[in-house]
């Protein structure tokens, strides 16, 4: 530690990393009485005046970027003494994943799951507020102590893409997490981010890098016409639901990977309780050909369960009815019509009942048209006998009158 304070403020400490592009050190800011990293960027970044107007610009974005998963940038500038750009930034006490692979080896699944997930809400955090990262890799990855994770390095990247550092045939970032696109010299996307995301989840869990290649050029034909080794291949402590999960970060088409980074975060988390990813038929390049054909013929099925494990159900043998034979049907002449049923002493009774009961109906009516046509005699008899007397009384009328008149 020295007296000296760079940038009149930060009072430097001992060293944290050094990358390709800067050097890291843990500082103390003077003012705010914090612990803070402060990176120290290449001298010869110093000499680029475009990349040093872009740095600026991206140091602004990545600032902006307030996110539990994001290492915050505090401050950015040139000291005046030293001639040198820096970003000042917050300081994770804890480990990269870079050194946590080197000094400890392979993660368990659920200690990567973890890990990246928590880069997954970083990510996707970045994307929506329109920020790609373009070099993640472990060592960007930080662990605090509380295992709280941090992707740190936002803005760099950006800014060197298009510098002319990087115009003399060298690809920005480490080349093994390089996407395919980014390998052919295509504009970095967030679907590159989460293809280093995929490379990182690969190293983790199987201590080792999907694809060998000792340049970039191999590493592109490598990408295009190769899967790498299934990782539940080469830990079998690895489930096979999480391999595939991977498998989907990795695609070489950009199209077939995730759509966004919480689509990756929540993958993750249902292949670690044994639920397989979703894939289309089309995405099956980077399986082998026995776990491509199991993936074809189970696309339509919905079981949670991974496909060598799914219960077969056992079919019984359909049982058909043998063809029935037609009787020859009996001439029409020969036909014998069967005997009436017999009639129980019941019934008898019950029909000579009814029958007299008509009888006894038909009767009474005669009755009655008789009585209705002797009254109508009688009738037409009365008629006659009174029209008879109202004459004889006239009669006796008119004489009374005649007499009375005398």
């Amino acid at each position: 530690m020295t007296d000296e304070l760079f940038a009149d403020r930060y009072k430097l400490d001992r060293r944290l990393g050094v990358g390709g592009m800067a050097t890291v050190q843990l500082a103390f800011d003077t003012r705010l009485e914090r612990n803070v990293a402060v990176k120290l960027l290449a001298e010869h970044l110093a000499e680029d005046a475009s990349f040093v107007s872009r740095f600026r610009r991206e140091a602004l974005a990545a600032a902006r970027l307030v996110h539990p998963n994001i290492v915050q940038v505090f401050d950015f500038g040139l000291d005046q003494v030293t001639a040198r750009n820096y970003i000042v930034m917050e300081f994770v006490d804890g480990e990269s994943c870079a050194e946590i692979l080197r000094d400890h080896g392979p993660l368990g699944t659920r200690d990567a799951v973890n890990v990246l997930s928590q880069a997954c809400r970083g990510l996707d955090y970045a994307h929506r507020n329109g920020v790609v990262h373009r070099d993640v890799k472990p060592g960007n990855l930080l662990r605090s102590r509380d295992n709280a994770v941090k992707l740190a390095d936002f803005g760099i990247a950006k800014a060197a893409e298009q510098s002319d550092i990087t115009k003399a045939g060298s690809v920005l970032g480490t080349a093994a997490y390089l996407s395919p696109e980014q390998a052919r010299g295509e504009p970095a996307g967030p679907a590159s981010d989460l293809y280093a995301l995929g490379v990182v989840a690969y190293q983790l869990l199987a201590g080792r890098l999907p694809y060998e290649a000792a340049s970039l050029t191999d590493l592109a034909r490598l990408q295009e016409t190769s899967p790498p080794p299934r990782l539940d291949e080469l830990n079998p402590d690895v489930p096979s639901a999480l391999a595939e999960a991977v498998m989907v970060a990795l695609h070489r088409d950009p199209e077939r990977r995730y759509a966004d980074a919480a689509d990756m975060e929540t993958a993750l988390g249902d292949a670690l309780q044994g639920r397989a990813p979703a894939r289309d038929p089309e995405s099956t390049w980077a399986m082998d050909d026995t776990e491509a054909t199991r993936m074809l013929a189970g696309t339509q099925a919905t079981t949670a369960l991974p496909p060598r494990e799914r219960p077969r159900r056992r079919l019984e043998p359909i049982q058909e009815a043998p063809p029935r034979r037609r009787e020859p049907a009996a001439p029409p002449a020969r036909r014998r019509s069967a005997p009436p049923p017999a009639r129980s002493k019941g019934s008898g009774m019950k029909m000579w009942l009814v029958l007299l009961l008509v009888l006894a109906l038909i009767a009474g009516g005669l009755a009655l048209y008789q009585a209705a046509q002797g009254t109508v005699q009688q009738g037409v008899q009365l008629k006659r006998d009174v029209q008879g007397q109202v004459q004889d009384a006239v009669d006796e009328v008119k004489g009374l009158i005649e007499d009375n008149t005398r």
